[in-house]
């Protein structure tokens, strides 16, 4: 889930200060770049814990190996959609969308967003929920905001990780996907403090819970303008807004597809 929040909207709302310290394309000036970057994140408002994970967060290699080895979006959609298992996607997504049909119909009426359209992006992101990552947050994060490819990108991002980490929401051990995304359907730091939702309500904002991750992004792309009833196929409506959600247009035009199928 990269395109969800710009950042330069990000770092306004988050009060980022401008980025002072210099960036790096190896993990050798990471030390020397996290206590300089500890004196940012404390002007932005973060507190010991939040100082505390920065502290501890190690220059991910496996992070800069998957940053730089995405190969798949420049498949062919034929391609992508077999790569990323759309049949069984879509085929688990009937019997879910089945199975929980109160579920989703009360997000629908919620948020406005069919069913299809949420569970499609659940199977794309995680699988369901069957791998939600293995790379410690704060740190994947961290060595983004330090490489020199997308730090602008990512520095709001890893303010973001510290505030959540201050509010207990998550700590410094947490676990997500390789560029620091986070729960059943992969939010960045910064879209949990954003558009995150207490879909189960109780008193928490949990993407690692479904209901939580549902109705949060339900609620994203509510607010990103979903209209309700309108079509979502490329060139309706909402497809505009399933683009906000992911640059890549060939994933873009699989989650309609898919959405779709498990709709009909």
């Amino acid at each position: 889930m990269f395109r969800v929040l710009s950042a330069a909207a990000l770092a306004a709302c988050l009060a980022v200060p401008a980025l002072a310290q210099s960036c790096g394309n190896t993990g050798d000036g990471f030390a020397a770049w996290k206590q300089a970057f500890a004196a940012e994140a404390q002007a932005a408002g973060i507190g010991s814990r939040g100082l505390e994970a920065l502290a501890g967060a190690r220059y991910s290699t496996e992070t800069i190996r998957a940053d730089r080895g995405q190969r798949s979006f420049g498949y062919t959609l034929e391609r992508f959609m077999q790569v990323r298992g759309a049949d069984a996607i879509v085929g688990q997504g009937r019997r879910m969308k089945a199975q929980n049909a109160g579920f989703y119909a009360s997000l629908e009426r919620g948020y406005g967003v069919p069913a299809g359209v949420l569970i499609a992006i659940h199977g794309m992101e995680t699988g369901f929920g069957r791998f939600m990552g293995d790379t410690n947050l704060v740190s994947a994060t961290a060595t983004l905001a330090y490489d020199c490819r997308r730090p602008h990108f990512f520095t709001p991002h890893l303010i973001a990780a510290l505030k959540l980490v201050d509010q207990g929401a998550i700590s410094a051990g947490t676990v997500g996907a390789k560029h620091g995304e986070l729960g059943h359907t992969q939010f960045l730091p910064g879209n949990v403090l954003s558009y995150g939702v207490d879909g189960n309500g109780d008193g928490r904002v949990d993407l690692t819970n479904m209901t939580d991750a549902m109705a949060s992004t339900a609620n994203f792309l509510a607010r990103k303008g979903w209209r309700p009833g309108e079509g979502y196929q490329e060139g309706q409506p909402n497809f505009r807004v399933i683009q906000e959600w992911n640059a890549a247009g060939v994933y873009q035009k699989a989650i309609a597809i898919m959405a779709a199928q498990i709709d009909g």
